[in-house]
């Protein structure tokens, strides 16, 4: 009896759990349902669990999405491509529910199923399911059906196609704004698919009515539209249509929809062409960069370097300069940020001379900002301008306001100039290391902020790594080694730290005869935070010193320390004399 009603249980189980009212238990079950298919075979999954899924009236969105995200990959199931239509019932219900991200996630697998059908599949079944959706009565199905159609349009015979176009022009023209924003989303993708011959009068058309639509949200979507289109179109047709529609939007009375044009516009200018764009796109591009709008500014600020790219170097000096020049001392902080992330890109543009005399004074007042967001995005590009200008321009003019922002007030300005001081060590050589930055890495050691001494540790590993150990033996290794001292156990710890990196790059010699009777000594130290990190110390040590000094030194150090009345540094002194026992048992 058991093994008649086996094949049933799987559905009868899956049946009872998503009517129970517990949601984790009707999403479990539908997160199975690949399993239950297998179970059930292709035949009956096709006759009842499909169907089942169809009627299946759940009002809960979690439940709706893990179905719509299943039932994409489930082709396999119901017996492969030639079965797919089956699957369309269920994800067609699903497409005109009021959730966003189930009807979304309800077209992605319908696009994904879609792909794998058969032509006439598509014509039989796909193209009546896009109709149905386009004519549906509530919104919902409408706004899904614009995100179908460039997957049924290749397949479809002739008159389908003429009919295709028909109904995708009349929801690019529907009463709710809704559908209208799917329609502009889609129609890059949808123009993609259709014939050239129909993407000059059809298509284009219907973006021009989207571009003069009374809703912003729907010709910020066109402006997206543009470029996809320009991508499409030959360069005559691209300048004829799509040029003057992106100067107008440039001009456009809402802010969203200059923002987008102002977002859009390197991709824009590929579209169009070079000419095009030195001669029509520059006075728009002008106009967004002097715009009353921040927003407009930030998104204009933040694309100038690719802008400047486009065009040649006097064009850049002549008419994108003087903005940045202006937005350098802009109103807006967050302005003044999205220039100084990009505008150090712009020296090699522009060339050295041009560099010097104009764009040195913008990136000296940008580093003087009192933004640290703008102090920062300068710092962290400034080997883009050391390519250009050179190392010993850039000391003269930037270093001083380096030297400045090492002591800034806000700790991650302080965090940005550590990092990039291995990087500026090596350009600048040793001799102007010694002389201009070596005091600050000692004095960042002794900072407020864990993270700032945390880098200054790794900072100082840097740069014996970049200058070689007797550098490092001559001019870190003994003033590291002095702090260790600090009455303040933080600082004790910071030491303690930098030496362990230190200590792999100096090597065994100065390793046994400089660091490790420091470490020894602050063995003795009256803070069990100090002796349980000399312990961690000692066992970092291990592999890099001789075998004999482990024996004489570092193990009776550790055995002392795992006798500690405190809890952390015993355990810690334990573990390392485990490696200590390890590595004598290898050797």
């Amino acid at each position: 009896m058991a093994t008649i009603d086996e094949p049933l249980y799987p559905i009868a189980v899956l049946i009872d759990e998503l009517k129970n009212e517990d949601i984790q238990l009707r999403l479990n079950s539908i997160r199975r349902l690949s399993t239950i298919a297998r179970a059930l075979g292709e035949e009956r999954t096709r006759k009842e669990l499909i169907p089942f899924l169809s009627e299946n009236n759940d009002d809960d969105d979690e439940v709706l999405l893990a179905m719509a995200d299943e039932l994409g990959v489930f082709i396999p199931y119901v017996g492969g491509f030639e079965y797919a239509n089956v699957l369309l019932p269920p994800l067609e219900t699903l497409c005109t529910v009021e959730e966003t991200c189930v009807r979304d996630k309800s077209v992605v697998s319908l696009c994904r199923i879609g792909t794998q059908m058969r032509e006439q599949d598509l014509v039989d079944h796909f193209i009546p399911l896009i109709k149905r959706l386009a004519a549906g009565e509530w919104f919902t199905a409408r706004v899904s059906s614009c995100g179908l159609f460039h997957i049924a349009y290749p397949s479809a015979p002739e008159t389908f196609k003429t009919e295709l176009r028909a109904i995708y022009s009349q929801l690019c023209q529907d009463d709710m704004p809704m559908v209208r924003r799917s329609a502009a989303t889609n129609l890059g993708k949808f123009a993609a698919t259709v014939e050239p011959v129909h993407l000059k009068t059809d298509i284009m058309s219907i973006f021009e009515d989207l571009t003069q639509d009374d809703q912003d949200s729907v010709r910020l979507l066109a402006v997206e539209g543009c470029a996809a289109l320009g991508k499409l179109l030959e360069p005559q047709d691209c300048v004829a249509h799509i040029l003057p529609v992106i100067v107008n939007f440039s001009q456009d009375k809402s802010w969203r929809v200059r923002y987008m044009v102002a977002n859009q516009l390197y991709e824009l200018c590929e579209a169009v062409g070079p000419e095009p764009t030195r001669s029509d796109l520059v006075p728009a591009y002008v106009r967004l960069l002097r715009d009353n709008e921040a927003e407009v500014r930030i998104a204009a600020a933040g694309k100038v370097t690719k802008f400047c790219r486009i065009l040649n170097p006097e064009l850049a000096i002549q008419h994108i300069l003087p903005c940045v020049k202006e937005l350098s001392t802009d109103s807006s902080q967050h302005v003044r940020s999205a220039l100084a992330s990009v505008i150090m890109g712009m020296a090699p543009v522009l060339g050295k001379d041009a560099t010097i005399e104009q764009l040195l004074p913008i990136f000296l007042s940008l580093l003087k900002d009192e933004f640290p967001d703008v102090r920062l995005n300068i710092i962290s590009k400034l080997d883009q301008v050391n390519q250009v200008i050179g190392i010993d321009l850039l000391s003269q003019s930037l270093l001083p306001a380096i030297v400045e922002l090492a002591e800034d007030r806000h700790w991650r300005v302080r965090l940005a100039i550590i990092e990039y001081i291995p990087l500026l060590a090596s350009q600048l050589g040793v001799g102007f290391f010694d002389d201009k930055l070596g005091a600050l890495c000692m004095q960042w050691l002794k900072d407020k902020v864990y993270s700032i001494r945390d880098a200054a540790a790794n900072n100082v590993k840097r740069l014996a790594e970049e200058f070689g150990p007797d550098w490092a033996m001559q001019h870190i290794v003994p003033q590291v080694l002095d702090l260790i001292n600090n009455p303040h156990y933080l600082y004790r710890m910071t030491i303690l730290h930098a030496v362990s990196l230190l200590a792999p790059v100096m090597g065994s010699e100065i390793t046994c005869s400089q660091i490790l009777p420091i470490v020894i000594n602050a063995s003795k130290d009256r803070v069990p935070n100090i002796k349980f990190n000399v312990a961690k110390v000692l066992q970092s040590l291990i592999p890099i010193v001789d075998q004999s000094v482990v024996e004489k030194t570092i193990r009776p150090c550790l055995v002392e320390l795992s006798e500690d009345p405190d809890v952390d540094v015993r355990f810690f002194a334990t573990q390392a004399l485990q490696s200590t026992d390890q590595v004598m048992m290898s050797s």
